[in-house]
């Protein structure tokens, strides 16, 4: 009777799919970097054109229809532009990539209060600030850090005396 060895088989499946998977999820983050910057430089070129209550309006959903048209289709031409892929695929990466970070945009802004401070804005480079800051915000929603505990410290910061240990 011949003997099946089935798990060299499973495993190499699994190896695969893990592969695969890990490969997905940095070509996601990949393109969901590209999709934030390309928003972000969109969001940057009409604070510094003076309409930052059209940047708060649109990511509160308030803004008037061809205004919100107006730059999605900016957002859209250039990511198309950026992820390097063509016709219906980059089509199709655009449509389901853009109105994710979107979303997490517009949550990330409602839960930390970016609408209002931007109404509040004293000058376009305060506003262009805080848009920094909601796209920092943003980035550390869409990909967490791992469970790493790395913190970014500010360059004032005190340099901690020693290292943590490890918790058993």
């Amino acid at each position: 009777m011949k003997k099946i060895n089935l798990f060299p088989t499973i495993f190499s499946a699994a190896r695969a799919t893990g592969l695969r998977a890990w490969q997905t999820g940095v070509l996601f983050q990949k393109v969901a970097r590209t999709a934030l910057d390309t928003i972000q430089d969109v969001l940057r070129a009409e604070i510094q054109k003076g309409n930052a209550q059209l940047v708060a309006d649109f990511l509160a959903d308030k803004a008037l229809p061809a205004a919100k048209a107006l730059l999605l289709k900016r957002m859209t031409t250039r990511l198309l532009m950026r992820i390097g892929l063509r016709g219906a695929l980059a089509s199709s990466v655009v449509g389901w990539i853009l109105p994710f970070v979107l979303e997490k945009m517009i949550q990330v802004g409602v839960k930390t209060g970016f609408f209002e401070k931007v109404k509040n804005y004293d000058t376009v480079t305060d506003a262009l600030h805080r848009l920094d800051e909601l796209k920092r915000a943003v980035w550390k929603i869409i990909a967490p850090d791992a469970g790493s505990g790395v913190e970014l410290l500010p360059d004032d910061a005190p340099m901690p005396s020693a290292l943590p240990t490890p918790k058993p």
